[in-house]
């Protein structure tokens, strides 16, 4: 099996073990062949990502899905970024590997990973296209993140952090 990890970064020689914070084991991240589709857009982009799950309903799947096997939502403020950006997916032996989160398709390694080979990504939106997944574009993803964090579908909020505030006005 190979893995993945997706960076804005050329030319990265060895993956080696970082912290995400101060009191976590070092670690290198990738990704599976599935969960792919959800990292070919810049690192810091705010997603909602979803798909249907082993417990997804007839009706979450019409209501968010419609004919599509999944799907990768971003904000309106990040298109041209994406468009624009250059990425470079990385492939990995996994023979160092465990499965961290099978949801999420995350696998990680404590030692250092040489990749096997990399892959210059120039046009990510069509990428994400050609792997079956249907692109949303919204202006805020506020309420679909909180409606598919409802729902009976597989998900994945990514860099929520960078998300654009729900603006509200009082009458």
């Amino acid at each position: 099996m190979i893995l993945f990890h997706v960076s804005e970064e050329p030319e990265i020689e060895e993956f080696e073990p970082r912290r995400a914070t101060a009191n976590d084991d070092p670690l290198v991240w990738a990704i599976d062949e599935e969960h792919l589709r959800n990292y070919l857009v810049p690192r810091d982009c705010p997603r909602v990502t979803y798909s249907a799950g082993p417990r997804t309903t007839e009706d979450d799947r019409e209501r968010f899905l419609g004919s599509s096997a999944a799907v990768l939502a971003i904000e309106t403020g990040w298109l041209d970024r994406v468009r624009s950006c250059r990425l470079y997916c990385y492939h990995l032996p996994s023979d160092t590997f465990e499965l961290a989160d099978e949801c999420a398709g995350y696998f990680v390694s404590r030692v250092p990973v040489k990749p096997l080979r990399v892959q210059v990504i120039d046009d990510p939106l069509s990428v994400v296209l050609m792997r079956g997944v249907e692109v949303r574009v919204q202006p805020n993803l506020e309420a679909l993140r909180d409606a598919v964090m409802a729902s009976t579908l597989a998900f994945s909020i990514i860099r929520w952090r960078n998300a654009t505030p729900l603006v509200t006005t009082r009458s």
